[in-house]
């Protein structure tokens, strides 16, 4: 028996869920006593993959627990497994809404065994037989014993009676600190450990974006509403919402950049269409809630990222996402004055274009001080190709896909950060003399994780454009359509002279060469490129693609500058010819349908986005599956 003993103390703590429960919020993680617990029916909560529950358990009592989001790596490496033992160093213990056990929440601990290979049992009757004592002087020996074996101290003509996890916590309440005391040891959770289920908790967070104070009008009524984004040390982030009465109550306390105490907030699972932070949890603070500017603090949070490749930004066009970047830059723009529709007010605008080891490019705008100072440091620095990291971009659709910076946003130049070293090695070995593509050349749709999307996905008839008139009214929609190219009119304006730089629109300098107002230069040459309209047809009708540069060139098959020269040296009719050669040819286009305005006339506009000639094998195979799932339905 003793060897088994020995044997329970090299894996769990004895008695370590009571302890758990004795002491539910230690002031200090160095008052805690060597706890280890077996991870028993380990899962993840919902769908999430960095959260996950478990059940806490010494071999004789079990707790609900659950681990920390960082520590989901440790789990998906297969690390830390089901029947696992984990040492404890820092936690939580709190109320579950309307139950009447607690949970624990782990937010710091470590791996003792990844797994074993059966769930630690300790054996009750053991421990029950001879509790209910005898005679004194043999009682007290039976004591001693038993202290010996199982680390217990039992009273004579004591029975043991097994009590639940809530009565060890009314216990508790006869020990409580005092409540001077309390307020002396203010125990501050970090917000990884938060979730919708802990009871009172004190986070310690930096103010690092504020919105508006914004009215608001819906079926319930009118009121007034602003989020704040926090930040605290390590770097994690959450969003907080504040209506109403805690809207005006706490709109003047707020101030960017000062840390505060927060606490008696509630948090929520993110709605993961308005959510602009990385986090499972959104926070809302209400008029009861407590808000304390901390005096003196400075500290800086880390800037954590979750960088997108290049090559992966066509999963977020148009979205509410934001998103992270690293790149090379190789080519920075002068600063442009843009007027703004809303005031008239000009504000500063300045074009980066980036590239990655994906061998794509990016252009990245950056606006109002990030375009006047990083900017013309980056321009002064651009022969270096230095590295930047940008955090919190928005992701356009102009040109495919494009990027702009928001006042939150934030660039840093050359980071210490192993990305840095990386793109630094792979673009001095190779990516400094390979040819690079823009992503907005060829992007096929941005509704998958990839960036690109089959031709033979969300497949339409031109009719089920042009006949909905509330496609693309609110975001642009895309679809994939199979058509012949009926008609290229020929006196239209097919190219426009363009920068063989950054591929912005020239004009003619004074004297000779073209000016590029972009990249503040004059050129000898310049390129055409491709800005067309074509009349395309299939079964169901007709309609006006407009047409870009990339897929252009597919549809003509030549370069606009070869065109031109067909046209000026062969002459017209040969011209028209060329035009012609382009007409009943079957294509598969990627196109995106959104809504323009030109002189007040709100008009739907079909754009190509991608192209790819028709394989007749891949065409047959789609043709059969829509047959079957007809005649399955």
């Amino acid at each position: 028996m003793a060897s088994d003993q020995v044997e329970m103390r090299k894996s769990v703590t004895p008695g370590a869920v009571s302890m758990l429960l004795s002491n539910s919020s230690p002031d200090s993680p160095s008052d805690i006593p060597e706890i280890i617990v077996q991870v028993v029916d380990l899962k993840p909560i919902g769908s999430s993959s960095t959260r996950f529950t478990f059940m806490a358990s010494d071999g004789k009592m079990k707790l609900k627990a659950m681990l920390p989001t960082h520590f989901s790596s440790e789990i998906n490496s297969g690390k830390l497994q089901n029947l696992g033992l984990i040492r404890i160093l820092d936690y939580t213990c709190n109320s579950i809404p309307n139950q009447p056990e607690k949970a624990l929440i782990v937010t710091k601990c470590e791996i003792v065994c990844p797994s074993l290979d059966m769930e630690i049992k300790s054996d009750v009757k053991k421990e029950e037989t001879g509790i209910i004592l005898k005679p004194k002087q043999e009682a007290l020996i039976k004591s001693d014993a038993k202290k010996e074996e199982l680390g217990m101290s039992l009273k004579p003509k004591q029975e043991m009676v097994t009590k639940s996890a809530v009565q060890i916590v009314r216990e508790q309440h006869g020990n409580a600190a005092p409540a001077a005391r309390l307020a002396m040891t203010r125990r501050v959770h970090p917000l990884a450990s938060l979730n919708p289920y802990q009871g009172n908790w004190t986070i310690k967070v930096r103010l690092t974006n504020k919105g508006n104070l914004r009215s608001y009008r819906n079926a319930r009524g009118e009121g007034h509403v602003f989020n704040v984004e926090l930040t605290d040390e390590d770097g994690t982030q959450i969003q907080a919402t504040m209506f109403n009465e805690a809207a005006t109550k706490f709109y003047p306390k707020f101030e960017l950049g000062k840390v505060y105490y927060i606490s008696k907030g509630s948090l929520r699972v993110a709605n993961k269409q308005f959510k602009t932070v990385q986090n499972d949890y959104e926070m809302t603070l209400n008029e009861n809630s407590i808000v304390e500017e901390v005096e003196g603090e400075a500290f800086v949070p880390e800037t954590k990222y979750n960088f997108v490749r290049i090559d992966r930004l066509g999963a977020y066009v148009n979205g509410r996402e934001l998103v992270d970047l690293i790149g090379i830059v190789q080519n920075v723009s002068s600063t442009l004055s843009i007027r703004r529709k809303s005031n008239n007010d000009t504000i500063p605008k300045r074009d980066i274009t980036i590239a990655d080891d994906s061998n794509k490019t990016v252009n990245v705008s950056l606006w109002n001080d990030l375009a006047t100072d990083v900017g013309q440091q980056l321009l002064d620095m651009v022969d270096t190709s230095p590295v930047v990291a940008i955090k919190c971009l928005k992701v356009g659709d102009f040109q495919g896909v494009s990027l702009s910076t928001l006042s939150r946003s934030t660039v840093v130049i050359n980071p210490d950060l192993p990305e840095t070293k990386k793109l630094r090695s792979w673009y001095d070995s190779e990516g400094k003399g390979t040819s690079m593509a823009s992503i907005g050349s060829n992007l096929i749709s941005p509704n998958s994780k990839t960036g690109s999307r089959s031709m033979y996905s969300d497949r339409v008839f031109l009719s089920q454009i042009t006949d909905d008139p509330t496609l693309g009214q609110d975001k642009p929609a895309f679809f994939s359509i199979n058509v012949y190219v009926s008609f290229i009119k020929p006196d239209q304006t097919m190219w426009y002279r363009a920068c063989k730089t950054c591929n912005k629109k020239v004009t003619e300098a004074v004297g000779s060469g073209y000016w590029c107002e972009s990249c503040q230069k004059n050129d000898d040459q310049c390129s055409l490129r491709y800005i067309m309209v074509v009349k395309v047809s299939d079964p169901s009708g007709e309609a006006w693609l407009s047409v870009f540069n990339e897929p252009a060139e597919k549809i003509m098959g030549c370069s606009a500058d070869e065109l031109d020269r067909v046209k000026t040296e062969e002459g017209d009719e040969k011209y028209q010819l060329k035009l012609k050669e382009a007409t009943w040819v079957p294509h598969l286009f990627r196109v995106s349908v959104a809504y323009t305005e030109f002189m007040n006339d709100r008009r739907q506009r079909i754009t190509v986005r991608a192209e790819a000639p028709v394989d007749c094998a891949a065409e047959s195979s789609y043709l059969l599956e829509e047959i079957h799932k007809l005649s399955v339905s």
